[in-house]
């Protein structure tokens, strides 16, 4: 593995350089969605790209997105030429030797190994025939955190090129209500903020940024290779006094914590400032200014103190000194002239400021010790353990620690886990421009201080996330999540006890217990949130540890990792793409490496000398030696090894000697028959085919639904919401209106060339591209597309063009949150077996299931993919008998 390293990271160095100068010529980005979906804090975000390859040739194509540093990836897929290549999230062992064996048989392998500031990157790539496509679609999941008194969703945009198709679609529903929302980041203004859309309601709130492709060639952040920008989204939900906001579900609940109105608590806070040698410059700069920032902050009734430290330590003042006017002052010059220079002593520093805030009790305040180094302890103590035993032992638990390392060059892992040790959290500052704002930033998250020593207390819950915590800041959140013993939510009884302004304060229910959710929480998600925040503090657990202590915290983050299909430091995910089933092994980075952003590089192995290779493509070979690909007319020959078809055969003979093949498909007319669909005979009722797509990664199942019909797409029982379509009698492709009850005397038609509203006896058609809004509904129209959202739900119906002939197909891009949805459009991914050594038959629902291998359209793309499935009949497929679908109107 060693010696594969030295080429590896050439080939990293090589593809960073390429993929930042893409030719856009030799891919073409139709394609490019990113929905996100936040309920409870908590998003989820989808982003699909769909690629062409438009040269003549066979072309590596890349998927580069960027996703915050907070997420865990949850899925990955690739669909090309009908085959969907799923990612598989494994443990590091098996992946890593998934990747070694990989490279041992000359195939491909990837490696991720890199962190970014506020994002992450996610690249890939795949080879991709010419003139062909490949569509993928990454998943990330991420718990919002509540800072300075607001919610960031952070998208950022780099498609590579301006793309026509191009869409960010966010919905947000917080129980609590939302209190306000706005679009910021530098994709939010001037030109584009005209292909912004914000809508509020209460409990809901809409962004959607549809950008043309003008829009993505003049905007500040944008050039020849598009948008390269982000778009924060910006809110904050409505609070009370009291317990908070606590919901309950399937088992599990989720409590967030942030009262409003609390006094303020007055601080004493010290500061440790390394000025040693490595601070000199820009550094030291930064910090200075920093400084004088946070000192015109304090408040009077605040008490501080400062350290420096390089070899030595020195103390402006050797006690704690209260924020006067006079005081401040006369700390600004002694900040204005901190050196930089000699060691670095961060052991005397950590037990100097200690001692200075024990010296100084104050009841009904908040202390807190903030350290600022950028590098490794060099001068008195310089054992890391020794250090963080003696800082454990001066703190007692008294107050928090909170280390800011500067730079790359800082030993990380130590300061991070010092801090969690005492409490508090590491941070990295970067070396950019606005370092000094960095250390502002976080200043002041913890400038407010309002509770002390809180303990969420929850009778009747077990299996808690974390229920203790030292200090509650000013704009900040607190969120613990867990099970209900027993799912009995009678006998469970949340409780907060914390201390405030020199007295115990107690949050409750007035209730005597907590009454189920009155609104229906999406299925699973308290579930994943839950194990969302189990793994984030397992793995901040499991750097306090070591010995079998540890192990046993790693084990359990590893399987709830796993679980649920979470790349996290333990696990990565591994893609096994077409082309010699070569392999990528993703690796979720930890904080602490100097790159930035995923890179992913690809080893190729050959051997001694020069392998050649012939690929099959359809039925006309193509001839690839030396990274050269030369288009061949089929060889016909009498002489056939192996044969292709009853047309066309090949002969090794008839090739070059230093030519190999390394992939070959059969081409029965059977197999092109089924494939191109050719449109029925007119006396024969017309055939309409399903996909119904598959958790796991076998081939998605597909039926047929012959004649005239008309369908239940969507129905809530719970909800006065029906939306029914009907198939289109002209061509085999999908419907020709599409209808939604909102309401008893609310409707809405679709149809390929118009819209039409009807609420109550007013009867409105809309033909052109314009934004209809009617109370919880919003219909925005454009040539090929129609999004119609109503509350919680978004129903994207696309139109498509075949033959000359123009058919609707719905994608139900959003589900409401309520579990009791029937329909088409809602049909959940089936679980099924291949039945042992028969190619012919499947296990669905423990029942035996007849399928032959087929091919179907996949609708839901703007340019339909076209994926191979195993055909069944429609009640095998949708487990119930199919008429259950119909509807007798529209």
């Amino acid at each position: 593995m060693g010696s594969a390293l030295v080429p590896l990271t050439l080939l990293v160095l090589l593809l960073t350089l390429a993929a930042s100068q893409p030719n856009k010529d030799d891919w073409d980005i139709r394609h490019f969605h990113i929905n996100s979906t936040v309920t409870s804090r908590y998003a989820t975000t989808i982003i699909t790209s769909r690629v062409t390859n438009s040269m003549d040739e066979s072309k590596e194509i890349e998927f580069h997105v960027q996703i915050p540093k907070n997420a865990f990836i949850s899925r990955f897929r690739m669909f090309i030429d009908g085959q969907v290549y799923d990612g598989v999230v494994k443990t590091k062992e098996q992946a890593q030797q998934q990747y070694t064996q990989a490279v041992s048989r000359g195939q491909s392998a990837g490696i991720v190994s890199s962190v970014g500031r506020t994002m992450e990157e996610f690249k890939t790539s795949v080879t991709v025939a010419a003139h062909k496509k490949v569509t993928f679609e990454l998943t990330y999941e991420e718990l919002l955190k509540r800072t300075l008194g607001k919610y960031e969703l952070q998208i950022h945009a780099r498609p590579m090129q301006p793309v026509a198709d191009f869409k960010v679609d966010v919905y947000i529903y917080e129980k609590a209500g939302i209190s306000y929302i706005d679009v910021k980041g530098g994709l939010s203004t001037k030109a584009l903020a005209n292909a912004i859309t914000k809508t509020h309601a209460d409990k809901q709130a809409w962004v959607h940024f549809y950008p043309t492709v003008d829009h993505q060639k003049t905007c500040d952040s944008c050039g020849e290779q598009g948008m390269n920008g982000d778009l924060v989204i910006v809110y904050d939900v409505k609070r009370d006094d009291g317990l908070g906001d606590i919901k309950t579900s399937d088992g599990y609940f989720v409590h967030h914590f942030a009262p409003s109105s609390l006094t303020r608590l007055p601080k004493n806070i010290v500061f440790l400032i390394d000025q040693s040698g490595s601070m000199l410059g820009k550094k030291i700069q930064q910090t200075r200014s920093a400084l004088l920032h946070i000192l015109n902050d304090l408040a009077e009734d605040d008490f501080f103190g400062l350290i420096t430290f390089d070899s030595s330590i020195s103390q402006w003042k050797r006690e704690l000194v209260q924020a006067t006017s006079e005081n401040l002052e006369e700390a600004k010059v002694f900040a204005r002239n901190i050196p930089a220079s000699g060691g670095t002593n961060i052991n005397d520093a950590v037990l100097e400021g200690a001692h200075m805030l024990n010296a100084h009790p104050r009841e009904g305040s908040a202390s807190i010790l903030i350290l600022l180094t950028d590098g490794d302890p060099t001068s008195g103590v310089t054992n890391p353990e020794i250090i963080q035993s003696n800082a454990r032992r001066a703190i007692a638990e008294k107050f928090p620690l909170y280390c800011l390392g500067f730079g790359f060059d800082v030993k990380f892992e130590f300061l991070e886990k010092m801090s969690l040790e005492n409490n508090g959290v590491a941070r990295r500052i970067y070396e950019d421009s606005d370092a000094d704002l960095q250390l502002q930033g976080f200043y002041e998250e913890v400038a407010t201080p309002l509770l002390t020593d809180v303990t969420m207390i929850y009778l009747g819950g077990t299996n808690l996330t974390k229920t203790n915590f030292s200090q509650y800041y000013n704009g900040s959140e607190i969120v613990v999540a867990g099970q209900i013993t027993d799912n009995n939510i009678e006998t469970f009884v949340p409780e907060v006890v914390a201390i405030s302004s020199n007295r115990k304060v107690t949050f409750s229910n007035t209730k005597p217990s907590v009454e189920p959710s009155t609104e229906t929480v999406a299925e699973g998600l308290l579930q994943r949130v839950w194990a969302y925040l189990k793994v984030k503090q397992l793995l901040e657990k499991e750097v306090l540890l070591s010995g079998p202590e540890k192990e046993k915290v790693k084990k359990e983050t590893l399987e709830l990792s796993l679980k649920y299909s979470f790349v996290t430091p333990l696990t990565s995910m591994v893609v096994t793409k077409p082309q010699e089933n070569k392999t990528e092994v993703l690796h979720k980075p930890k904080e602490g490496k100097r790159q930035r952003g995923y890179d992913i590089s690809f080893k190729h192995s050959h051997g001694r000398g020069r392998h050649h290779s012939l690929l099959l493509n359809s039925n006309r070979p193509v001839l690839q030696k030396n990274g050269h690909v030369t288009r061949n007319r089929p060889v016909k020959s009498k002489h056939i090894s192996p044969p292709l078809n009853e047309d066309y055969s090949l002969s090794y003979a008839s090739l070059p000697r230093d030519f190999k093949i390394i992939r070959y498909e059969s081409l029965r007319p059977s197999t092109r028959l089924l494939a191109k669909h050719p449109p029925p005979a007119t006396s024969a009722p017309l055939t309409h085919r399903f996909l119904l797509k598959t958790e796991n990664l076998s081939l998605p199942l597909c039926f047929d639904i012959t004649g005239p019909a008309i369908l239940k797409l969507l129905y809530y029982p719970t909800r006065v919401l029906h939306i029914n379509g009907e198939l289109d009698s002209e061509t085999n492709g999908g419907f020709t209106k599409i209808a939604i009850h909102v309401t008893a005397d609310h409707h809405i038609e679709v149809e390929t060339e118009m819209v039409t509203v009807q609420k109550g006896q007013a009867v409105t058609r809309y033909a052109g591209q314009e934004i209809i809004s009617y109370g919880s509904v919003n219909v925005q129209r454009s040539n090929r597309e129609i999004n119609v959202t109503v509350d919680d739900m978004l129903l994207r119906i696309l139109v498509h063009v075949k033959n000359g002939h123009k058919f609707l197909w719905p994608v139900l891009v959003r589900w409401p949150l309520v579990s009791s949805a029937e329909g088409i459009s809602a049909l959940k991914p089936v679980d099924y077996e291949e039945a042992h050594q028969q190619q012919t038959k499947l296990i669905i629902n423990h029942k035996n299931v007849h399928v032959t291998r087929s091919s179907a359209h996949d609708y839901s793309f703007s340019s339909p993919l076209e994926l191979n499935c195993w055909l069944s009949s429609p009640d095998d497929a949708l487990q119930r008998p199919h008429q259950d679908f119909f509807t007798a109107q529209i």
